[in-house]
């Protein structure tokens, strides 16, 4: 069972809803990262999505965009990322990291450092295991493709997560719930990452669809921005997911004002959903 799995059971028996904020891997300051990190899990996080950087992202929105350029220009690539997660998993065994990224890097990874490692599978997969990474959410890779990753993954004890939307069709949503694993993450927004406005009434609407087809828990980012929206959400979720706030609250801030900014707003989020899910 992986960690991801693990989590989210024990949430299920503590009738508690999941925290995943998002970051980008070297934001906003190369050497950041494994520290941001345990602030976030300190303030509640369940599950860290880490995002790679990347110079051609088709889901990004501009502030994870800037984020991600900035990462990039300061030498953070795969290799550097999941050195990160391997710093990370010396004080943190627990928390779940889910990298979150585009085909280009990972395939790049392989050609670079051999291929196929010594049982024939990625040099990229027998890497990230080995540093501790929990799952994989790959933008660019339709799952009608990726069933033997997917299986080599959860041999290694990870998970391939998916993207679903509001434009997903019944047949979609069928092609994720086939090689999908962990939980999967409804893109609330049709667009990119901050974009628009959150239709919480559309979220509640579209989530029991995607339950026929789905039988993992189901996380909802693009756009939940503050304590309101991810109570909204997370009345019909399993999970939330933010990035774009954090990134916008951590951005421009000094470096020792960095960690602090991040845990208090995420403790704020975890303790408006505590008292959501004890009400309820």
């Amino acid at each position: 069972m992986s960690r991801i799995t693990e989590v989210f059971a024990r949430l299920q028996r503590e009738r508690r809803k999941a925290l995943i904020p998002y970051v980008t891997a070297g934001f906003p300051y190369p050497d950041i990262t494994p520290e941001l990190m345990h602030g976030m899990v300190a303030a509640g996080a369940d599950v860290i999505e880490l995002g790679v950087p990347f110079s051609d992202p088709s889901a990004d929105g501009a502030v994870i965009q800037k984020a991600g350029d900035k990462a990039l220009a300061a030498g953070i690539g795969l290799v550097q990322v999941i050195e990160m997660v391997r710093v990370f998993r010396q004080k943190d065994t627990r928390t779940p990291v889910v990298l979150m990224g585009y085909a280009n890097p990972v395939e790049r990874y392989d050609q670079r450092h051999g291929g196929a490692g010594s049982d024939g599978g990625s040099a990229f997969v027998r890497d990230a295991a080995s540093a501790g990474v929990d799952g994989l959410l790959i933008v660019d890779y339709p799952p009608e493709e990726c069933v033997a990753f997917a299986d080599e993954l959860r041999r290694n004890n990870m998970d391939l997560i998916f993207l679903l939307a509001p434009t997903s069709t019944e047949r979609r949503m069928a092609q994720v719930a086939a090689v999908a694993s962990g939980y999967v993450y409804y893109v609330s927004l049709k667009g990119v990452t901050g974009a628009g406005n959150l239709d919480t009434a559309a979220v509640e609407a579209m989530l029991p669809r995607i339950r026929q087809h789905v039988k993992l828990p189901l996380g909802v980012g693009f756009g939940i921005r503050d304590a309101a929206t991810a109570c909204a959400v997370a009345r019909s979720a399993d999970a939330v997911v933010i990035g774009s706030r954090i990134i916008q609250l951590i951005g421009d801030l000094p470096r020792d004002a960095v960690t602090p900014a991040a845990r208090a707003f995420l403790q704020g989020i975890r303790d408006a959903l505590d008292a959501q899910s004890r009400a309820a």
